[in-house]
């Protein structure tokens, strides 16, 4: 499938990528078909990635794994919350939070309270907020800086 995007211009993405988030994103709820887009030499390493909606070319968020930044990530979600995704273990959940880079980079966040939760089998997923009490925009600058100084994941 040819898409026309605005932060990549024309790409072909494989049908067979294709995420399904039921809910959209929250304040995007028709959105609801993303691929995740991503430097193929940084594939493994879980470095910044892009959800490229495929509803709307113009539209891709920045995104992360959170376990780069907090390794001890791991919200209180309701089950029925992730119900609808169907059966989900260890292996074949994948999390992402977005990234909010304003043109002061320093000034980097990214949402723990919101995270995108994906059944890899089955490419369902959801944005849920979690019980927690986390914040929406947690400062990364200086982590991410500092692991890179140390040679660790960008």
């Amino acid at each position: 499938m040819q898409v026309n995007t605005r932060l990549f211009g024309e790409i072909d993405i494989d049908e067979a990528k294709i995420i399904e988030l039921t809910k959209g994103i929250i304040g995007f709820p028709d959105l609801r078909k993303f691929t995740l887009i991503y430097d193929e030499e940084d594939e493994g390493q879980q470095s910044l990635m892009w959800l490229q909606s495929m509803d709307e070319p113009q539209f891709a968020l920045p995104v992360i794994t959170p376990d780069i930044i907090f390794p001890d990530y791991n919200p209180t979600v309701e089950d029925d919350m992730l119900a609808e995704l169907g059966d989900l273990k260890e292996d074949n959940t994948y999390c992402l939070v977005t990234i909010k880079v304003p043109s002061d980079i320093t000034a980097m966040t990214v949402n723990l309270k919101a995270p995108i939760i994906i059944n890899t089998d089955t490419l369902q997923g959801n944005q849920i907020i979690v019980e927690d009490d986390l914040p929406v925009r947690q400062p990364v600058y200086e982590i991410l800086k500092s692991r890179k100084e140390q040679g660790g994941e960008n």
